[in-house]
């Protein structure tokens, strides 16, 4: 390799250098990222990576980054919580939650990508970014451009939520709403593509962009003192975030730093868009296209660009997937934020509903290690929460109407007067 890293086939093995695209022209498959792993080995180090600031920006060296790169903002490196409460509550003894409610600048895991996407803009010398996106990654694209001094046009489904929809229009971005599914805005997006020189994070910029989501499988490794968990349960989409927690994995065991170990991987879908999970379940290797219907929007791709080989890390794992209906995203929210104090969107929901399912099937042990990933923020999502809480009537600023409001609340009886 010229470089450290280039675009590969992921089917035919064919290479193509460092250029904006994603689409073998020989046999029509997507482009990955590709690594000298054998260079890699005598430059890279637990020690080495350390003693680096805690971002995602200390594994560099297994990121697609152009020359004397310099990053401007401390991306990633989230906490890894253990979740003693929630563990109780699922039968469970070994759970953790890699938490990337809390990522910077806005608040999910779509803001690693973003940052190896934008890299490579600027490398490529685009000067408009844009994107089809399902909230998130709407967010993320708009807030890093704006810092990064790009223009943005961001290109969103007419019923996304309008927390999101907000999060998008504050940075500056124009915000384009289509009266149709994801699937058709991110049609239209590859055309906009072939006539605008725009970088497009998720389709000419798509192999660099997906490679940003190694870093949360490098994070869990190191987390968990540079080793492996048994089991990991991740929210899909389009399929890219657990296939590259998958490949970090095994990036991690070519390299040295962790030992070779199998992790079983189980995707988590909702029901109202499951095709990634009714393949597996069905022990089907391709994905039948389905019509979104859930609250869940930012996992609403009813033809997902990478379902094949998430289907393929899933069952090579030994692995399974399961879907949650939309009360029962509803009702893991409510579980996570009670147990363990953290707010999550629905796709969290998604991610503890199916965690949920998976050990009242016994698919996981309860002494195995499993992680959970909680890829978004509740606040982008407060309206799926509408209706399922009231706001309580304001008493008097007096002692006796709290004492009151503190017996009806705690359902204790007035204490009955002793007779004179």
């Amino acid at each position: 390799m010229s470089t450290s890293y280039e675009l590969r086939c992921r089917e035919c093995g064919k290479l193509w250098g460092n250029q904006p695209r994603s689409i073998c022209e020989g046999c029509f498959s997507p482009l990955e990222v590709t690594y000298d792993y054998d260079g890699l080995r005598a430059r890279i180090s637990r020690e080495q990576i350390a003693r680096r600031p805690p971002n995602m920006w200390r594994y560099a060296e297994l990121l697609p980054l152009p020359k004397d790169f310099h990053p401007s903002l401390p991306t990633g490196f989230t906490p890894l919580i253990s979740a003693p409460h929630l563990a109780k509550e699922l039968g469970a003894k070994r759970l953790s939650i890699k938490n990337d409610a809390v990522c910077l600048p806005t608040l999910s895991f779509k803001d690693r990508v973003v940052a190896v996407a934008l890299a490579q803009a600027r490398s490529f010398g685009f000067d408009t970014v844009a994107c089809s996106s399902t909230g998130n990654l709407a967010n993320a694209v708009a807030a890093q451009a704006a810092r990064e001094g790009f223009k943005a046009w961001i290109f969103v489904p007419a019923d996304l939520e309008p927390a999101k929809v907000l999060g998008t229009q504050v940075y500056g971005a124009q915000l384009v709403r289509i009266a149709g599914s994801y699937d058709q805005v991110n049609r239209l997006c590859s055309q906009i593509a072939d006539e605008h020189r725009w970088g497009f994070v998720n389709v000419n910029l798509r192999p660099y962009y997906a490679e940003g989501s190694k870093t949360v499988g490098f994070e869990i490794a190191e987390q968990l003192g540079w080793r492996l968990p048994d089991n990991v349960v991740v929210p899909m989409a389009g399929g890219s975030l657990i296939t590259k927690i998958k490949k970090a994995f095994d990036e991690l065991i070519t390299l040295g730093l962790v030992e070779k170990k199998q992790v079983r991987f189980f995707g988590a879908q909702a029901t109202g868009c499951s095709p990634i999970s009714t393949a597996v379940k069905g022990a089907q290797e391709e994905i039948l296209p389905q019509r979104p219907s859930t609250i869940a929007r930012s996992l609403a791709i009813g033809n997902p660009a990478d379902g094949h080989y998430a289907i393929r890390a899933i069952t090579g794992s030994g692995g399974w997937s399961e879907d949650v209906s939309d009360p029962e995203i509803v009702e893991s929210i409510q579980l996570l934020a009670e147990r363990e104090g953290i707010f999550t969107e629905t796709a969290g929901g998604v991610t503890v509903g199916t965690a949920r399912k998976l050990y009242q099937q016994g698919r996981i042990a309860p002494d195995e290690t499993t992680v959970l990933c909680i890829t978004g923020n509740g606040l982008k999502t407060t309206d799926a929460l509408v209706g399922h809480y009231e706001a309580e009537e304001p008493i008097a600023p007096k002692i006796t109407a709290f004492e009151t409001f503190l017996q009806n609340a705690l359902e204790v009886p007035a204490p009955v007067e002793a007779s004179a």
